[in-house]
């Protein structure tokens, strides 16, 4: 069977280790390009209808208030199915500790029966957090492996440990 690798990401103004500085590609996006080049799988990006806004402070008052209403932000696009895949790679920032709500809304819209999922996140400390735990609950019967965190000021540094991972 096929393998996906599926992320959400963000460009625009990012913040690295206490400085802001505005990238073109986003931290998990390079990561996930990174894996799919390793696996050959297929790439979806996972994108809100509405975008959160390009200045890093005004986006991260959106997440938050999304965050607390537990909103399932509507995405611009959805693969129809995702029968022929067994393998997902999912990836995504850490925000709060969590995955930002866009994640949840893929997840909760699929059947992930007899599925594998293999997170990796970008964060600036925070690691993984509870996102495994986050996935398996919102991914009900898939099999949720153990994950990769990657630093995401040291992503353009991580393709031996995502080799290394996957």
């Amino acid at each position: 069977m096929a393998k996906l690798v599926a992320f959400y990401s963000r460009a625009d103004e990012n913040y690295f280790g206490g400085a802001y500085r505005y990238i073109e590609t986003g931290n998990t996006e390079k990561a996930a390009k990174m894996v799919a080049e390793a696996t050959g799988a297929d790439l979806f990006k996972i994108e809100q209808k509405v975008p959160y806004a390009a200045d890093y402070q005004t986006c991260i008052a959106e997440a938050k208030r999304d965050l607390q209403a537990k909103a399932r932000p509507e995405l611009a696009a959805m693969p129809d199915d995702l029968d022929a895949y067994d393998e997902i790679y999912l990836g995504y920032p850490n925000y709060w500790g969590t995955m930002p709500m866009a994640v949840y809304t893929f997840l909760e819209h699929y059947d992930w029966s007899g599925k594998t999922i293999h997170p990796f996140c970008t964060h600036e400390g925070s690691g993984l957090s509870r996102t495994e735990r986050d996935i398996a609950q919102a991914a009900k019967h898939a099999e949720v492996t153990k994950g990769l965190a990657i630093h995401g000021s040291s992503v353009d540094g991580a393709r031996a440990a995502i080799e290394k991972w996957v």
